[in-house]
């Protein structure tokens, strides 16, 4: 049986302007919802309908089909599945219905691919015609009446124990599977047998406002499953992530700073590996050239533009900028995370920085952050 995903992902939201295309991670949301769908065992595509030709973009680049969505079903009124009916129907054209449809929201970032296929194999097994994923709560719900507050869910004159209470389910609103031709009849996403797909509350979390994106860019360094530093070359800044960015000044006004010699082994070993390696610096000062000489690495330091200076040394290299790692810990290093594939930050970077990565090191700069991203980077090409 045949089981597509489909993303609906437009480009008018309110709430968080532009907000499919908001870095979590390292990666756009709706990056994030293709890459959850394709890793899933059990989807065989993944279609994303937009009306926005970044969005589109960025969903081929993560390897989904754009379905391009018309304009009256790109504003706040339209359903969610009017967007989907209208994905089906021109995917239909290009090669038939589905058996089953699963129904992705880029809102929310933390999406396991093996949620996805516990879901829709209860689909295909015939245990439901629809499956939501939804967490397990015992909280206690209110209303407000013209009386005062009354319990929704619970006898508010009395409060039994945790243990004593059936669970009930909040729905996430992450994911929905069913069968399409069950869809198409009903027109909406529940109908039949409707199960629930429990999720940890830990993945269950939605962005609709500014805080909730703060919330899940906070969260992403604990709740994402580390991935292989699969890369072909890696850069970095100097000051704070081969230092841990102290200036040691004396008094006739020379600098020196303090570097990890661990960082100058691994290194090593990555030369040694055939991975390219590059330091970039805004800073104009002697101890750059000569840690980058020792290190045996080449070095371009005094940059106004950095970025500009990242893509000339990727595009001279013949890299590609998907599979290369910059390693960065303050504002200036935000151009170079956006045009790579990993954007790494130090962990006591500036919080924009954080914001930004894709991966967040455990050792501090000037402490083994660089051998850190070496070993990472050696392990992905033994692995």
């Amino acid at each position: 049986m045949s089981v597509i995903a489909v993303i609906p992902a437009r480009g008018g939201s309110k709430g968080v302007p532009m907000k499919n295309v908001a870095s979590v991670g390292g990666r756009a949301l709706v990056t994030r919802a293709v890459e959850a769908c394709r890793l899933a065992e059990t989807i065989d595509a993944v279609a994303v309908s937009t009306d926005h030709e970044e969005i589109a973009h960025a969903a081929r680049a993560a390897g989904a089909l754009v379905v391009d969505r018309p304009a009256g079903l790109g504003g706040d009124t339209a359903s969610s599945e009017s967007a989907l009916l209208h994905a089906l129907d021109e995917l239909r054209g290009r090669g038939g219905d589905p058996d089953v449809t699963v129904f992705v929201q880029c809102t929310s970032p933390f999406i396991a691919p093996g949620d996805l296929d516990a879901a829709v194999r209860r689909v295909l097994a015939d245990e439901a015609d629809a499956v939501f994923s939804a967490v397990e709560t015992y909280e206690f719900l209110w209303r407000r009446t013209g009386e005062g507050a009354r319990g929704i869910n619970h006898d508010h004159h009395h409060r039994p124990r945790r243990q004593d209470r059936e669970p009930h389910y909040r729905e996430t609103g992450a994911f929905y599977v069913f069968r399409t031709d069950g869809f198409r009849a009903h027109r909406h996403r529940f109908f039949g047998r409707v199960e629930v797909q429990e999720v940890p509350e830990a993945r269950a979390v939605e962005v609709d406002t500014p805080a909730d994106l703060d919330l899940v860019r906070a969260l992403a360094p604990v709740v994402d499953a580390p991935a292989p530093l699969d890369v072909d070359a890696v850069v970095t800044d100097f000051d704070g992530v081969h230092t841990d960015d102290l200036a040691h000044v004396d008094q006739d006004g020379r600098e020196a700073v303090s570097v990890s010699r661990s960082d100058g082994m691994g290194v090593r070993l990555l030369r040694e590996a055939g991975v390219p390696f590059c330091i970039l610096s805004t800073e104009v000062n002697p101890v750059v050239r000569a840690r980058a000489e020792k290190l045996r690495v080449p070095v371009t330091h005094g940059l106004s533009d950095k970025r500009s200076a990242l893509r000339k040394w990727i595009s001279d290299e013949g890299l590609d900028p998907a599979r290369v790692a910059y390693v960065g810990n303050d504002v200036n290093d935000l151009g170079c995370l956006a045009e790579v594939g990993w954007p790494i930050a130090v962990p006591d970077s500036h919080p924009e920085v954080l914001a930004a990565a894709r991966l967040v090191l455990s050792r501090p700069g000037g402490s083994g952050a660089v051998r850190e991203v070496c070993e990472r980077v050696l392990a992905a090409r033994k692995g």
